[in-house]
């Protein structure tokens, strides 16, 4: 007994052992390389930070959305893409002052004989980075001793990734990162791209600020998505859609029972919950198609409350769905629905609220784009003596033969028209619908406001980086001159000042004005290792320098 007892825990001790082992190892190989300096010789060559979100490549889109550990926070040098493309390149010079190791990514596996007989090559990274839009991105270390050195490696499109020390221990793995081209099309974040950002991120808090088992949120299962902050004096006012569900439900119902929640806070980070302004029914559809038989209020989201200076009342814009058990999405057929507070003047904005009835619903003016979804959202807003609206769809039809089932993908935005806030409400039908300027198959829930030199400015949901989509990840902006055509999105790395808790960013529901060109946004966001769905907040600081040429270069 004994010796079968010793022989059992000399075999845990070999396995804990060898466990140890690849730990130790994963661990080595996981750690950032040590940096070593350089000079770039007579070149006005750039420096960047390797870095999620950095461009590797001066005057293109293209950055960084996947990163070894190893790679993180080396100094790379941006080249010119095009350059390389056409392989007009002319040698890079650097002067280094130790034997180094320069990190160079490659679109594809090198011939090392390229290499003179000085300079020691290998791989050390397959499939190392992904950049946007570009094919996989092997990582080689070429040697140098000290001095100074022309750069040409290969006759090819490759990036500068970094220089570490000689003596930097370093193995060969595989980082199994995708193909950059599944990032289609690129995108430009703040702060990362040869552009100054309009916004910078100043901070906020590190962690939700509405999150599971806090005051208020009791029945809710799923946390929360979608709707709008205002301020009212010195009173934040939220109306988010609560993903209420039901316990011993599954989650997936937390999409389906909704409300619609009144909360307030006094500085966007401690909340109230007040009341319930919406309570939907939960109830599937008995049939597939938009049929009266089925609740079409079985869900209702996107809540955006606007006041109406010349009725003194606060009108309410909400969604309503019909929802199916079995058709993806689940969300059908959208009506947008408008209430008013029964209270005049501003401190009405609590309600409570009387339904006016539909103001925009899928009809025989309906257009294909708008899919099984749309109506989708809704938000109003004032240009010259006129309203635009916009209104959104998704999972789109390829034409009305496809109607119910056969959806494709993508999530569009378009613009209605109206001369009140009260309707009614048209399709704008000059060709202009969807809006793809802004990004061509994704933006969801867009609110908008006025910057102080009159632009106008959309905050919305910019797609999630999961759930099998390649996205932005991050809430995004677009800008307009004249409220109808809309400027091309950027996004907005909040992570990059605020303690990164979510895995996938969702959706911002302000821009408010504080003073001091200081901003707040409250956004929803999701943590995927957990059913709840939290909320955050965030402050930015508006460049208005950058505001004005942006003005300038949309009159153009």
């Amino acid at each position: 007994m004994f010796s079968k007892n010793k022989k059992h825990n000399f075999k845990l001790r070999t396995a804990f052992l060898m466990l140890l082992t690849v730990c130790i190892q994963a661990s080595a190989q996981t750690t950032p390389w040590k940096p070593a300096s350089f000079e770039i010789v007579k070149s006005n060559h750039k420096t960047f930070k390797t870095t999620q979100y950095a461009h590797a490549f001066s005057g293109s889109k293209h950055n960084i959305v996947r990163l070894a550990s190893e790679l993180q926070g080396l100094t790379g040098i941006e080249v010119p893409l095009d350059q390389y493309k056409k392989e007009t390149n002319s040698p890079l010079q650097l002067k280094f002052k130790e034997p180094v190791q320069l990190l160079i990514g490659v679109f594809e596996e090198i011939d090392t004989a390229e290499f003179t007989p000085l300079n020691s090559v290998k791989m050390v990274l397959q499939n190392g980075l992904t950049v946007t839009g570009l094919s996989p991105i092997n990582v080689y270390a070429v040697s140098y001793p000290k001095g100074t050195h022309k750069i040409n490696p290969v006759n090819r499109s490759f990036a500068i990734l970094g220089v570490i020390k000689a003596s930097e221990k370093i193995e060969f793995r595989n980082a199994n990162f995708p193909d950059g081209k599944l990032w289609n099309p690129t995108f430009i974040v703040e702060g990362f791209s040869d552009e100054k950002p309009l916004f910078e991120i100043i901070g906020g808090e590190n962690k939700p600020v509405i999150d599971e088992e806090m005051s208020g949120t009791e029945g809710i299962q799923g946390g929360f998505e979608g709707g709008r902050v205002v301020k009212v004096g010195d009173t934040y006012h939220m109306f988010p859609t609560e993903r209420a569900g039901e316990k011993g439900v599954d989650y997936y119902y937390d999409r389906v029972k909704t409300r619609i929640g009144h909360w307030t806070s006094k500085d966007a980070i401690h909340w109230k919950r007040e009341s319930t302004i919406y309570q939907a029914s939960g109830t599937y559809a008995v049939t597939e198609d938009d049929n009266p038989m089925n609740d079409r209020r079985a869900a209702i989201w996107s809540y955006m409350p606007v006041f109406n200076e010349k009725a003194n009342k606060w009108y309410g814009y909400y969604l309503a769905y019909t929802v199916s058990k079995e058709i993806e999405p689940n969300h059908s057929f959208g009506r947008i629905w408008r209430c008013e507070s029964t209270v005049d003047g501003m401190e009405g904005i609590g309600g409570p609220y009387k339904d006016m009835g539909i103001i925009m619903e899928p009809g025989l003016d309906s257009e294909p784009w708008e899919g099984r979804q749309g109506v989708a959202s809704f938000f109003p807003y004032k240009v010259g003596d006129k309203y635009f609206g916009f209104y959104s769809g998704a999972y789109p039809f390829n034409s009305w033969a496809d109607y119910p089932k056969k959806t494709g993908k993508g999530w569009f935005v378009a613009l209605a028209e109206s001369k009140s806030l009260e309707g009614p409400w048209s399709r704008i039908k000059d060709g202009s619908n969807p809006i793809k300027t802004i990004h061509p198959f994704f933006v969801e829930n867009p609110i908008v406001s006025q910057l102080p030199n009159g632009l106008y400015i959309a905050i919305f949901d910019g797609g999630p980086d999961g759930w099998g989509h390649h996205l932005p990840n991050m809430m995004g902006y677009s800008l307009s001159k004249d409220g109808k055509n809309w400027s091309e999105a950027r996004y907005l790395p909040i992570e990059t000042k605020v303690n990164k808790w979510w895995d996938i960013m969702r959706t911002p529901l302000c821009l408010i004005p504080e003073g001091n060109d200081v901003y707040t946004i409250v956004y929803n966001a999701i943590d995927l290792k957990r059913r709840f769905h939290p909320t955050g907040m965030v402050k930015v600081k508006l460049n208005k320098d950058v505001m004005e040429s942006r003005l300038k270069e949309l009159k153009k």
